[in-house]
């Protein structure tokens, strides 16, 4: 960097202004740099979990949502993940998506199907979660997007899970596609609420799962008092 000196031998005061102005600016310009960095990365990490989440009602649905978005170009995916923006794989989560919605409408195959579908939600919300955390060191991602969008996934189809429960013991089944259709309504919202507004979509499903649990545990304590005898 040069530095224009006057006759005197001293630097002129108005280079040295301007030198401490380029200065500040860098600096300021390097800060707001890291900060919208830290903020894409956290949105990233939101957006996996949210879809993740999403997964918990719906193991298919969310993934077309997230196939569809990838395909169009508004949903960055992670290396290693360019398949999931493919028509073939479009095309295979929409047939499984169908057949996933509909099944859980036969009464019977809903229940068989909350326990297949543990595992898979589980994993399907790992790799969800990953996909779109594409700045992460791979350790730190495959770490977060089973811990944090698997765990997100789990946690939501086991309310899930045991809401159907609760409503085949006390309906005989026959309120269980009132589980299901909200289930689907679920998957929906908030896979594209996840897309749209990550952190609504985050909150959302907070929301989803106090609402759930309070129901469990209502259900949980009338049961008690109609099986007592009259």
């Amino acid at each position: 960097m040069r530095v224009a000196i006057c006759a005197d031998g001293r630097s002129h005061p108005n280079d040295l202004g301007r030198i401490t102005s380029n200065l500040r600016g860098n600096s300021s310009a390097t800060i707001v740099g890291d900060l919208m960095s830290n903020s894409d990365l956290a949105l990233s990490i939101v957006l996996g979990v949210g879809l993740a989440a999403a997964t918990g009602f719906r193991v298919f649905l969310p993934m077309l949502v997230a196939s569809v978005a990838a395909y169009s170009g508004s949903l960055p995916l992670g290396d290693g993940f360019a398949w999931l923006g493919t028509p073939a794989a479009m095309l295979m989560l929409g047939v499984a998506s169908l057949l996933e919605v509909g099944a859980y409408f036969i009464p019977g195959v809903d229940n068989l199907l909350d326990v297949i579908a543990a595992p898979v939600a589980v994993i399907a919300g790992a790799i969800l979660s990953a996909a779109t955390m594409a700045d992460l060191p791979p350790m730190m991602k495959w770490t977060a997007a089973i811990v944090a969008g698997g765990g997100a996934a789990g946690i939501v189809h086991g309310v899930t899970a045991a809401v159907r429960a609760k409503s085949t013991v006390l309906t005989a089944g026959l309120g269980n596609s009132t589980v299901a259709t909200a289930e689907l309504g679920g998957a929906l919202l908030v896979s594209l609420l996840a897309l749209a507004a990550p952190v609504a979509a985050f909150v959302l499903v907070v929301l989803m799962l106090w609402l759930a649990i309070r129901l469990i545990l209502r259900l949980r304590r009338s049961a008690p008092r109609t099986d007592q005898p009259g």
